[in-house]
């Protein structure tokens, strides 16, 4: 079971650590750490994802800045309770880590693919510049009745198909994990600059 259901979502990144492990949470024991990660783009830019990743696979102690790894995994999604609201955090859960010497191949450094439902009517766009957008919600089922939910994006004639799905079409998608930064309105006065996960679409199909 936990097998099959591990192929639905499927990632791979390889990038450079910027963070000192921060402790988030125990299960049976096992703690589990997050540690961000610096993955290059083809352009300039840089994406930092968050890695969830378990003290058995990793000495947390040490300090790994500068260090370029390999993390293979899942992309995972939790609630967090934040007052009355509850907001979804978003991370890689972490199976497999590799330490590497020198990488230049940056079209293998972030790689994604999920199959799962979409569950929520997607939103379809234009930017003032005329770029089509499609924001998706896909629920990827793990084991024990569990889900991640996990937001999409897709562009151009990508976006223009995506937008014509319904609620419970099962989907293929592969593509990158990217993060985004945007500003939060808290109240009349203050604002927030948060930081937004997703997957950047490169490529999708409906599975039905």
């Amino acid at each position: 079971m936990s097998e099959k259901v591990m192929e639905n979502n499927k990632v791979s990144v390889i990038g450079t650590i910027v963070s000192e492990f921060t402790f988030s949470h125990a299960v049976f024991g096992e703690g589990f750490y997050l540690v961000d990660l610096s993955v290059n783009r083809l352009s300039e830019q840089a994406d930092v994802i968050p890695l969830m990743i378990s003290e058995r696979l990793i000495d947390v102690t040490r300090d790994y800045i500068g260090c370029t790894i390999e993390a293979i995994g899942q992309f995972r999604s939790y609630n967090r309770h934040e007052g009355a609201k509850n907001r979804l955090v978003l991370s890689v859960f972490v199976r497999e880590v590799n330490f590497m010497e020198e990488f230049t191949d940056y079209t293998k450094t972030n790689q994604i693919f999920l199959d799962g439902y979409i569950c929520k009517d997607p939103i379809y766009r234009k930017t003032p510049l005329g770029r089509e957008i499609a924001d998706l919600l896909v629920a990827v089922n793990r084991p024990y009745g569990k889900s991640d939910y996990i937001p999409c994006i897709a562009w151009g004639r990508n976006a223009r198909f995506a937008s014509g799905f319904l609620v419970g079409t099962r989907v293929l998608i592969w593509g990158r994990v990217q993060s985004r930064e945007y500003t939060k309105k808290l109240n009349e006065t203050e604002c927030e600059k948060r930081i937004a996960y997703e997957v950047s679409v490169s490529k999708l199909e409906c599975a039905e």
